[in-house]
């Protein structure tokens, strides 16, 4: 049985090549810009992650379908400290479109951290 106590890995998304819009204002009045890291989503083929701040401890991610997807821009990648890098986008998603907005936190007792601040 595969230890589940850890999360895995996310594996890297490749990104497809969408064309250049014709007409930039258009895009503007039709879709709306997320910036990230691409990522496979780990179930559905349909979607993709995009990591807003991969190196953030704050991290936020957002979740599309692929087809919302009008264009994507590359943007410039981003280093660690340890000099490893990840590959930054601009993907311009349909207005009206479904997606999913995540941000992890730390379960706690509110009164519990309150009590623990020298009350």
């Amino acid at each position: 049985m595969p230890d589940t106590k850890h999360p895995q890995e996310a594996i890297k998304f490749e990104i497809q090549a969408y064309r250049r819009p014709k007409d930039r204002k258009s895009l503007r009045r039709t879709h709306v810009a997320f910036s990230g890291s691409p990522q496979r989503h780990p179930y559905d083929g349909e979607k993709i992650i995009l990591i807003a701040d991969p190196y953030s401890s704050h991290n936020v991610f957002y979740e599309f379908y692929k087809d919302d997807i009008a264009y994507v821009e590359e943007l410039p990648s981003i280093v660690n400290l340890e000099g490893e890098t990840v590959t930054m986008v601009r993907a311009w998603i349909k207005k009206m479109s479904i997606g999913m907005r995540c941000s992890p936190f730390i379960v706690e007792d509110i009164s519990t951290a309150a009590g623990n601040r020298g009350a």
